[in-house]
Order: C-alpha cells, then structure tokens, then sequence
C-alpha cells in the first residue's frame, strides 16, 4: 500500500519503474486526464452558450407573454361591455327626462294651467313622477324661476339625465282648458268645458274629432259653442276628424277669449267614462283636449 500511494502521485519517467508499477502509473494516469479538465476546455464556447438551455427560456418567456395578454383581454372585455352599458343607459335616460318635459306641458294644457302659480300643480305627488318601461321621470316645477326641470332615471342604474327649462312659454299659446273644470251636465248626456285663447292671434276653428271610452255604445249628436250649434249628426267614437255643420260653419276664438263648449250625446255617458276631443283650426292644427285625465269621472255640474 505504501508503494501504491506514492505511485499514485508520483509523476516519474516511465524509465524510473518496473512493469507492476508502470502499469498502475498509466492507470493513475488516465483517472486523472479523464477527471480533470483541460484549459482549453474550461474556455470553450460551448460550455458558455448552452442552446438547450436557452430554448427553455424562451419558451418560459413566451408563455409569460401569453398568459399577460390573455389576463389583459379577460380585463378589458368585461370593461367594454360595462362602458357599453352605461351609454345606453344614459340615452334612455335622456329621452326619459324629454318625455317628462312633454308629459308636463301635456299635463299642464289639460289642466289649464297657464300661470306660474297654477303651474305648481305639477308638483303634486301622482302627478310629478311616472314609471316608463324600465326607467322613470321626475318633474318639478319653480314658479319663481318658471324653471321645469324633468329627470330621467334608469330601475337599478346609476345614470340619470336632467332637463331644466322656461316652461310658461310652452303653455301660453293656442287653446287651453280653463275653470271652470270639465262637468257633467245632468242628466250625463252632456259634458261642458271652457277653452281659453292664450295667443296673440285668432283661431278659427273648422273641425272636430273625439273619442270616449265604451261600453255602453253611445252616439256624439252635437256640439254648442257658447250656445251656438257648430255639429248635428251622428258620430261614433273614434270617428276621425268631421267638418262642423252645416259645411262652412266656423268658429273664431278671439285672442285672450274664453267660450263655453257643450258636447252631447244621445244617452247617458257612464260615470268614468273619460272623452277626448280635438278641435282642428283653419290651418290644420290641432287643439288636444282630455275631459278627465285622471279617469276617475267627471263631478256634475
């Protein structure tokens, strides 16, 4: 064993050992090229660029890239379709707050109401909200500004869309009901109502239309404008628009006038049976007058 380790280590010429121990020399000898590296090995290029090596990092870099993409798309879809939303919601909401301004001068012409102070009306609770479809409006009324301001809302939304306007002026022209409110003349066979000119010109009125609620069937007979017959006949509900008689008959309304209209029919009209009628001018337009828009029945007079 002793001559064995200092063969080991020794780096003697092959001349200086017998043939026992040069064989183990050459044995030694070849362990240590095969475990040791060379210095040209240890510099080699090879060893520092590993092409295997690299194709996994790629591959890791790719799928890095694609996982971000895909996470930024599965954010950015969701926030489209909310983005979408919010400006549908806001149209409706928009011709929801117009529909609240047409409904209020509607509202308003029925009612006669033309000053500031009548206007106030449109406040009353029943009257200044209404439920459409899947959104609803809003009115309100200051008499000391004359502003109306109308919201549209969408149900379980947060988009809302306001309208504020002068108001009086969308009232204050053509015809208008007035007080005395709208009655049944007893027995109800005849419905009284007073129109009032709120332009600054005359109205010649030419024609008529009306409908009521049925059954029973009843028949329009005539139509008495401050006593004076402008309609005798027949005319069934919803009959469309009809020339007063005889042919030729007018009725001129003379700017700030108020006339008493008397409507009758051949029997008895039910108690809540709500009439609609529209009078036609010489130039075509119309005047849209609803007896009873809360459809609750008219009060005798």
């Amino acid at each position: 064993m002793k001559i064995f380790r200092i063969l080991l280590f020794c780096h003697c010429e092959r001349s200086c050992l017998s043939g026992r121990a040069w064989q183990s020399h050459f044995a030694n000898s070849r362990l240590l090229r095969r475990f040791t590296p060379r210095k040209d090995a240890l510099l080699s290029p090879s060893l520092l660029i590993n092409t295997k090596g690299i194709s996994v990092l790629f591959l890791v870099i790719a799928m890095l890239l694609m996982v971000t993409i895909g996470y930024v798309f599965s954010y950015l879809i969701p926030t489209k379709q909310k983005t979408i939303s919010f400006a549908i919601h806001s149209n409706q909401a928009f011709y929801l707050s117009q529909s609240g301004v047409e409904y209020a001068v509607r509202f308003a012409t029925d009612q006669g109401w033309t000053t500031s102070a009548s206007l106030l009306g449109l406040n009353a609770p029943g009257v200044n909200q209404r439920n459409l479809g899947r959104g609803s409006f809003t009115i309100s009324y200051n008499n000391l500004t004359d502003k109306l301001t109308s919201i549209g809302q969408i149900l379980n939304a947060s988009e809302r869309r306001i309208i504020i306007s002068n108001f009086t002026a969308f009232v204050s022209t053509g015809l208008i009901l007035v007080t005395p409110a709208p009655c049944w003349v007893n027995p109800r066979t005849v419905a009284r109502f007073y129109i009032k000119n709120v332009g600054s010109s005359d109205i010649t009125l030419t024609s008529f239309s009306a409908s009521w609620r049925e059954p029973p069937v009843r028949t329009l007979t005539n139509i008495l404008m401050d006593g004076v017959p402008k309609f005798g006949g027949t005319y069934s509900n919803g009959g469309g628009g009809r020339n007063f008689t005889p042919p030729g008959t007018t009725q001129i309304v003379n700017a700030n006038q108020t006339i008493m209209v008397n409507m009758g029919w051949n029997q008895n009209i039910s108690p809540n049976c709500s009439t609609i009628v529209s009078f036609f001018d010489s130039s075509g337009k119309e005047y849209t007058f609803n007896l009873d828009p809360e459809g609750d029945g008219l009060p005798n007079c």
